[in-house]
């Protein structure tokens, strides 16, 4: 690790600026700043400790006012927070955000193509190319979709991919969200009240717009209808209030202009999916669910879940209904998984990966097991199914006896879990009690898989807002800013 350096600024706002070797989002070196950030640090260094308050508790209203909350699960003191938001935006410039388009296209492309090839032919499993156990050990392979045909052969209609930027400012993909990607809210959110807090702001930079996003995913779910539906009836299907992202998934329903349902509002009959109304039922054409396989149709899956609906894959299967995302597309986005995305590239699209994998040990190998359980300390272990930051091992912020009990768990569970080396991502200026600190981002954009490919211009920035943390998620103490994705 470099030691760090001080940027040689006047101004007492920059006074606890540090510089490592993690690549800095606003300062290219000591004293030099990128181009693009210049006028985001002169704006925001001109404007009085007092004035930076009251525009932070403006924001903080303006979350608090729109019930921009998550839930913390296990906390005594209360469940629902504000969702932490910090007040300088990421700036992304138009050159680098051209690469990151082409990469997420190229992938969401190949892992479609996957996911149809494993549920029918196989090709991609006869060839070699992912071992059968790999995909049919995954808790998230269905069986029951084999030999469906899925509409538009679109089984990822929406993604949310997690990329970081390494220390050379290359950005590269961390894992792949494909089942129920979440965190599209706070991004659309986030933007309305940089919007209002910082209009001037706003209006020097060229910044592609985001806002459009909800009518997109709709005119996606509209081009996934099943045939001879051309006016289709589409809602949201959440598992209701008691859920983390229950306000992202009310929120897109408002947005969208689609009913808001839960399992106990639909009902199915001869392979029909119903809406219940105070007029009588009405059908249902297509579902965008935010509720995980396991817990979607009692009589296919979970048999004890009372979130879904009774014969809902078999409507599914008759062709009577369509579901974004598919069942099954969890396969793909599973951590072991994760490892074989660019050799799946290269299979069905003869292409090289526009953007690059995070380098990844799968611990069933012997020889990658052994190396992993002997440098335990230095390496960032994974459980597969796991989100939000749980079922993690952050080997140099970890202790003796959490490494032992994560080796215990690999030796008696490998296929459960995969290292990669501790990265220490990119960086970008916070505002932490009125003065700039740098914090370690990421960036989670959203891809829409319909007719054609849409990756929105931004995404969602999730901060760690602790100093010195590498964990971004929510429920871990992180939070998230604006971002912004330069026109030119």
């Amino acid at each position: 690790m470099q030691p760090t350096q001080s940027i040689q600024f006047e101004h007492p706002a920059l006074k606890n600026y540090l510089l490592d070797h993690a690549y800095d989002e606003m300062f290219a070196g000591p004293g030099e700043l990128h181009k693009h950030t210049q006028l985001l640090l002169e704006h925001f260094t001109s404007l009085p400790p007092d004035e930076l308050q009251r525009r932070k508790q403006a924001a903080d209203l303006s979350f608090l006012n729109q019930g921009i909350t998550f839930t913390v699960y296990g906390r005594e003191e209360g469940t629902e927070k504000i969702f932490p938001y910090d007040l300088l935006p990421r700036i992304i410039t138009a050159a680098e955000w051209a690469i990151v388009e082409q990469g997420l296209s190229q992938r969401i492309t190949a892992l479609n193509l996957f996911l149809r090839d494993i549920y029918n032919e196989g090709r991609i499993l006869k060839d070699g190319i992912v071992p059968r156990e790999v995909v049919y050990s995954c808790k998230q392979y269905r069986r029951q979709m084999i030999g469906l045909q899925v509409p538009r052969n679109v089984y990822i209609a929406v993604c949310g991919t997690d990329l970081i930027r390494m220390e050379n400012g290359e950005f590269v993909v961390l894992e792949d969200n494909l089942r129920v990607p979440s965190g599209v809210s706070y991004m659309l959110t986030n933007r309305r009240v940089m919007k209002r807090i910082f209009p001037q702001l706003f209006r020097s930079y060229n910044v592609r717009p985001i806002e459009q996003y909800t009518q997109l995913l709709l005119g996606t779910l509209r081009s996934l209808a099943p045939e001879g539906r051309p006016e289709p009836n589409i809602v949201l299907l959440s598992p209701g209030v008691f859920n983390s992202a229950y306000f992202e998934h009310a929120y897109l329903a408002r947005q969208m202009g689609i009913e808001l349902v839960e399992g106990r509002d639909l009902v199915t009959h001869d392979n029909i999916v119903y809406m219940r109304t105070t007029n009588g039922l009405r059908r249902v054409d297509v579902i965008y669910r935010r509720v995980d396989d396991d817990f979607i149709d009692p009589l296919a899956f979970r048999g004890d879940s009372i979130l879904g609906v009774a014969g809902l894959f078999n409507a599914y299967r008759a062709g009577n209904v369509t579901l974004a995302n598919a069942f099954g597309t969890g396969v793909a986005d599973d951590k072991a998984l994760y490892a074989y995305v660019p050799d799946i590239i290269r299979y069905y699209l003869t292409e090289e990966p526009v953007l690059k994998n995070v380098e990844t040990y799968l611990l069933t190998r012997p020889k990658e097991r052994q190396h992993v359980l002997q440098n335990l300390d230095k390496l960032v272990v994974k459980a597969v199914g796991e989100s939000g930051g749980y079922g993690m091992l952050i080997g140099p912020q970890s202790t003796a006896e959490q490494r032992e009990e994560f080796a215990r768990k690999i030796e008696s569970d490998p296929r459960n879990y995969i290292a990669q080396p501790t990265i220490s991502f990119s960086r970008a200026p916070c505002l932490i009690d009125n003065a700039l600190e740098p914090r370690h981002v990421d960036l989670r954009p959203y891809v829409l898989y319909g007719d054609k490919v849409t990756v929105v211009p931004g995404g969602l920035t999730r901060v760690a807002l602790k100093r010195g943390s590498l964990v971004v998620n929510s429920s871990q103490g992180g939070g998230s800013k604006d971002t912004w994705v330069l026109s030119q």
